[in-house]
């Protein structure tokens, strides 16, 4: 009889993890893997655009609506215990950390089913992010880990999860940018916003505490117009920062600077394009943070913690106070050619899916 395996997405993050689990389970003659969208991210340039550049094929569309966190993964909760039912999964995969990952891991542990978790073991120690409190709660209730850096295996050690419960896998996210490397490389973002390769710095600002407030939005302005005295500064500008610039009236202040080039959302293969040919990177992502490290492309995170050590221990990343004159020395530093050495974390190779898989598998034996 086969297995069945049901994967829960809502959010583009989440789908960048889980492009290659259909194309690898048709390897396997005794399973049958669907895939549900909560619609967490439901609009096209968060959506749709991605699911069809991955030719993702999405078996159940909740259609959530909800805005406040509570109504979303209570809406979650109840419209998925329908599919649930109906496909009688062995074994239910949710992704990440976001709310569509808490709603289908307490759907998944009160109907009984086993709960795997991908991407689990990541800790920012930082209980005031909603995402930390749902990795924490996800975990708690995982009946397997499958994690992705070495920093996850003693976090889930810590709470108490058995070398049985946990599976060090690696990142499915990096076997999304192996596999689609040729479509990276045919983007024409480039000659679209008339950029040169490794001659620009990519930025990218979204979390609440850049970007909530005028003294933030302030902050950002002074910081591109030190950095593009002496270089160009792509800027693929997130919906809510955009809105927040325009509700403080500085939107314009921010058109106005010379050599800040200022785009929309892009799709996957051209933001990753973006990165691979940046000279640097300044963020305040989380899934970034991975993709310049695996590229091997400098990165500054604007933020106090991050839940992937691995980024800074052996890969290319360092997290930075929102300094204006400690992020353009460090960009100096950079462009000097002076920024260390770094390795790829072991397990990043684009084989991660496969081994999830395949452990899944032997944990439904």
């Amino acid at each position: 009889m086969k297995k069945k395996i049901l994967i829960v997405v809502g959010t583009r993050p989440n789908f960048v993890k889980i492009t290659q689990f259909k194309k690898v389970a048709e390897k396997y003659e005794n399973l049958e893997l669907k895939i549900v969208h909560t619609g967490q991210h439901h609009d096209d340039k968060m959506s749709t655009i991605f699911l069809e550049q991955f030719g993702i094929e999405v078996d159940y569309f909740l259609g959530i609506k909800s805005t406040s966190a509570n109504s979303l993964i209570g809406e979650i909760i109840i419209k998925l215990e329908g599919i649930i039912n109906d496909f009688m999964p062995d074994l239910l995969l949710c992704v990440g950390d976001v709310n569509s990952t808490l709603g289908a891991a307490i759907c998944a542990n009160k109907l009984g089913v086993k709960l795997g978790h991908i991407e689990s073991g990541l800790r920012s120690l930082d209980r005031k992010m909603p995402e930390e409190i749902n990795r924490i709660l996800t975990d708690e209730i995982s009946d397997i880990c499958f994690v992705t850096e070495k920093s996850g295996l003693q976090n889930l050690k810590n709470i108490g999860k058995t070398d049985a419960q946990v599976a060090f896998v690696g990142n499915t996210m990096i076997d999304t940018l192996v596999h689609f490397k040729n479509e990276i490389e045919a983007s024409t973002i480039l000659e679209e916003i008339n950029q040169e390769k490794n001659t620009y710095i990519l930025a990218t600002l979204h979390r609440p505490r850049n970007v909530d407030t005028k003294d933030a939005l302030l902050k950002i302005i002074d910081l591109f117009e030190q950095l593009t005295k002496d270089n160009n500064v792509v800027f693929p500008i997130h919906p809510r920062t955009k809105s927040n610039f325009i509700k403080f009236n500085l939107f314009e202040t921010l058109t106005e600077l010379k050599n800040l080039i200022i785009i929309g959302p892009q799709n996957y293969f051209s933001f990753q394009k973006l990165i691979k040919y940046s000279f640097c990177v300044i963020t305040d992502s989380g899934g970034i943070q991975e993709e310049t490290t695996f590229l091997q492309i400098p990165c500054i995170t604007l933020r106090e913690n991050t839940e992937r050590p691995s980024t800074i221990e052996e890969g290319t990343n360092e997290l930075m106070t929102f300094d204006t004159q400690k992020i353009v020395q460090k960009i100096q530093t950079i462009s000097g050619g002076k920024n260390g050495n770094s390795t790829i974390p072991e397990f990043w190779d684009g084989n991660a899916t496969e081994r999830i898989i395949k452990k899944s598998l032997e944990f439904l034996a």
